[in-house]
């Protein structure tokens, strides 16, 4: 895979003048070569390319705050947009303070550049969250406007993976800044076309079972295998791949490695069954139906009874991440509708989903919904939390080598770590093939990797070099796009692994050991 993106190498301390009392300049890249367009922080060689520098000798520099430190001035041609700007509503920009509130804590440390994958592709600061931070605190000043290319530019190659969050000491906030700057963004100029046409084809009620419908009978002709790899067409076909079911033929009766017996039955287990109500999204249900259905027998196995849910509709997170909050709360507030004031936990199979239906209560905040989604989003459950709080139960043995990839709404979002790697280890003899980078964004990121596809090749080739080293047989990874994502780029490598969902793996091994044929 080739892309307009090289990897950067570490930041070198900086030789400029520049530095932060007490704790010295945390380091910066100077006059990156590996940006496609110049950027403003891309210093001349000897001056600091630090946010807190004055990097151009025609520019006011701010005055320092009360971290210590100064930033640089945005020339005044910056705050005025070349393109047509939208009036924003008073209400998104009050909502965008309170989540730029939470950027607040930032003292500009350096932690998190290691963390985020688009500075590590690019060496350039103003794509990274310390950089993305000072542009958000720009917006909210009123410095800079919602529309201004420079802005759009930099915080639309930004993937909200959140890898910064947990290496932060400070504890910012930054996905939350983030998604009220987008908001503001999208409320000054309209979307991206593919954007909008991506999220009506896989949002849409109607629409998107068309849709989903069209894909699924293109990707029994085996087509899009055959056509994977081949540019950016073949990296789309390899994603529709990626989605097929991968598991052996599952006929009645038929079971692998063990006898064939019926699911215990309440009497047979260490604790009395629970319900829980499957989420089933949208692309989950278009494309991953078969993770639903492995879901629902390994609930079953620990002792759940999983009931649907009818009504249900999209989560709203693509629309979040794109800045259309009001478009996610009024899916919400359907969804609040149709799972009701129950108290089953809600299970979710997709790390993407379960992030934003746990953060309900924060979306629907100061609406008349408020209280109501944060009783939602308190019973939201990934599908490795539950399978942990019961075992869980063992399985037969598998005989695989597995390389897992934490999603990062999982991982960074939700904080969720031991648990799928405590459903590994109920399936005997399965080896886990640790690599480097497995904690980085693979650059799926929803749309991402649609609308910035450069960006996203650049942040997954070396995940892909990591997986190609470490030989895995199968690579799993609990999120719809980052299965396809890193799919795509296994079979563009050319490299034999298939990626699964993690439960697929306990739905294998429980079906291996006789619990259902």
């Amino acid at each position: 895979m080739t892309s307009g993106y090289r990897r950067a190498p570490a930041p070198a301390p900086c030789a400029g003048r520049a530095r932060r009392p007490s704790t010295g300049c945390g380091g910066c890249v100077a006059r990156s070569p590996l940006r496609r367009s110049p950027s403003r922080w891309n210093a001349p060689p000897g001056r600091c390319a630090a946010p807190w520098a004055t990097s151009a000798p025609t520019a006011k520099a701010w005055a320092p705050s009360s971290r210590g430190c100064g930033t640089p001035s945005i020339p005044e041609t910056r705050s005025r947009s070349r393109s047509k700007a939208r009036t924003v509503p008073v209400d998104a920009v009050a909502e965008a303070r309170g989540g730029f509130a939470a950027l607040d804590s930032c003292v500009h440390c350096g932690f998190c550049l290691q963390a985020c994958p688009t500075f590590l592709a690019t060496g350039d600061e103003a794509d990274s969250p310390r950089g993305r931070i000072e542009l958000m605190r720009a917006l909210e000043r009123g410095e800079l406007t919602a529309d201004d290319p420079y802005v759009v530019e930099h915080l639309d190659r930004c993937l909200g993976c959140r890898g910064c969050e947990p290496v932060c000491p400070s504890g910012v906030g930054y996905g939350h800044g983030l998604e009220a700057a987008r908001e503001l963004i999208a409320a000054a100029r309209p979307l991206p076309w593919l954007a909008r046409a991506a999220l009506a084809a896989l949002t849409t009620p109607g629409l998107s079972g068309l849709v989903y419908a069209l894909a699924r009978a293109l990707r029994v002709t085996g087509i899009p295998g055959w056509l994977a790899g081949w540019g950016r067409v073949g990296f789309a076909m390899g994603m529709l791949a990626s989605t097929a079911p991968t598991g052996g033929k599952r006929r009645n009766g038929a079971v692998r490695g063990g006898r064939s017996h019926a699911a215990p039955t309440a009497s047979d287990r260490p604790l009395p069954p629970l319900t829980a109500l499957l989420f089933r999204g949208c692309i989950m249900d278009g494309l991953f139906s078969h993770v639903h259905d492995a879901t629902v027998r390994a609930l079953t196995v620990n002792g759940y009874e999983v009931t649907d849910v009818p009504g249900q509709v999209c989560c709203g997170a693509l629309h979040v991440h794109a800045g259309l909050r009001d478009a996610a709360r009024a899916l919400a507030r359907r969804n609040l509708s149709a799972f009701g004031e129950g108290d089953e936990p809600i299970v979710v199979n997709s790390a993407g989903c379960g992030a934003l239906l746990k953060q309900y209560g924060d979306l629907l905040d100061l609406t008349p919904a408020a209280s109501a989604g944060a009783r939602f989003a308190a019973r939201v459950r990934d599908v490795t939390e539950l399978l942990a709080a019961r075992g869980p139960v063992p399985g037969a043995p598998l005989d695989t080598r597995v390389a897992y990839d934490p999603p990062c709404h999982l991982l960074h979002a939700q904080r969720i770590a031991e648990p799928p790697l405590q459903m590994f280890r109920a399936i005997p003899v399965l080896q886990l093939v640790a690599t480097p980078d497995a904690a980085q964004c693979c650059g799926s990121a929803g749309l991402f990797t649609l609308v910035q596809p450069g960006m996203s090749r650049a942040v997954l080739a070396p995940k892909v070099a990591s997986l190609r080293e470490a030989a895995p047989q199968v690579v799993a990874t609990g999120n719809p796009g980052c299965l396809m994502q890193l799919g795509a780029g296994l079979r563009a490598a050319r490299i034999p692994a298939r990626t699964r969902h993690p439960v697929e793996l306990l739905d294998d091994s429980y079906r291996a050991a006789g619990y259902y044929a």
